[in-house]
């Protein structure tokens, strides 16, 4: 595999993020709003390359804000790409729908892909020259992957990184679909549909000692500090409504894998604590035109990781969009 890439390095990024990606994204990024069909403000982030060699649109991750992102967007455009993000309701910059702006919840999953589709015929469409790559993360994965299915003329090819086709409960699965079956029900009688699941709280930022999320202390610390200095963008959590809508949408790309039909790359987290690689990978054989591969050892937050596993990542989605031009 090539390592033409240029890509930001952790042993000099607590210095180029200072000196470099900062003053790019104030001199070069584009920020904005679009209005769903509920009235909801989506925020946006986006930066045109003058010598575009095509457009990606990132789907991030739950509690995941356009701002973790600075790096990614980065990279991506040093390596000739205009670059597109959206804030997905509910979290970051968007408009949260909770009394409680913590909590993580979204009615179903076609809200997610009917904002994203949004946000491509608004803003990525009128400012790209062709149609654009998707590079998905986690939830955005499966948002990704839904939108392919419902949207297949939309998109050239897609990269999900640790997708969320399954996640790793701490419980045997048909005893924690249960629990949020009865826990959303019984919030239902209540009048609450928006309470948290059994032991979901408010933000909470963890030491890097006790994070599942990534072995990088630099990125980590910088996701912190990103997060400390815009407070509105921090979010807990998970309601029990976000797990069952979370739960019908992976049934239902694993259910309607024959509807796949974009060329894609699953690039999988081999040491991943947030996600169910076992499902993962059986979900990824049943996407006809998906293909595998894995990071060994990398966790869940692959964009975030050491340059050992990021590295690795980046490179295979970059090659495989070139692949896919």
């Amino acid at each position: 595999m090539t390592d033409s890439f240029l890509l930001s390095s952790d042993e000099r990024l607590a210095k180029t993020y200072i000196d470099l990606i900062q003053p790019f994204w104030k001199k070069h990024v584009q920020h904005g709003q679009v209005i769903t069909h509920d009235k909801l403000s989506l925020a946006y982030a986006w930066v045109k390359h003058p010598n575009a060699i095509g457009s990606i649109v990132i789907s991030s991750g739950r509690i995941e804000a356009y701002v973790k992102y600075k790096e990614v967007m980065y990279d991506l455009y040093q390596n000739g790409y205009s670059v597109f993000i959206h804030d997905h309701r509910g979290q970051g910059l968007s408009d949260r729908m909770t009394g409680n702006p913590h909590m993580g919840y979204v009615d179903d999953f076609g809200d997610y892909v009917a904002d994203l589709d949004l946000f491509i015929q608004q803003i990525v469409l009128p400012n790209s020259q062709e149609k654009p790559h998707l590079l998905c993360h986690s939830m955005g994965s499966a948002i990704g992957a839904l939108y392919c299915m419902h949207h297949p003329g939309q998109i050239k090819s897609a990269v999900f990184m640790a997708p969320m086709f399954g996640i790793r409960p701490a419980l045997p699965s048909w005893l924690a679909s249960l629990l949020v079956t009865v826990h959303v029900g019984f919030n239902r009688l209540l009048g609450r549909p928006h309470g948290y699941f059994i032991g979901q709280k408010n933000y909470v930022s963890h030491g890097f000692k006790n994070n599942r999320l990534t072995s990088s202390e630099v990125r980590y610390a910088i996701f912190r500090q990103e997060y400390a200095d815009l407070p509105e963008v921090q979010l807990g959590g998970v309601t029990g409504h976000w797990l069952h809508a979370a739960g019908k949408a992976m049934d239902t790309i694993e259910h309607k894998a024959e509807k796949f039909c974009i060329p894609s790359l699953a690039i999988q987290a081999g040491d991943d604590q947030v996600v169910d690689n076992a499902r993962q990978r059986r979900v990824v054989a049943k996407l006809r035109t998906c293909k595998l591969h894995t990071i060994v050892n990398a966790q869940h937050e692959i964009l975030m990781e050491r340059d050992v596993y990021r590295r690795p990542a980046l490179r295979a989605a970059l090659t495989f969009f070139a692949e896919h031009h």
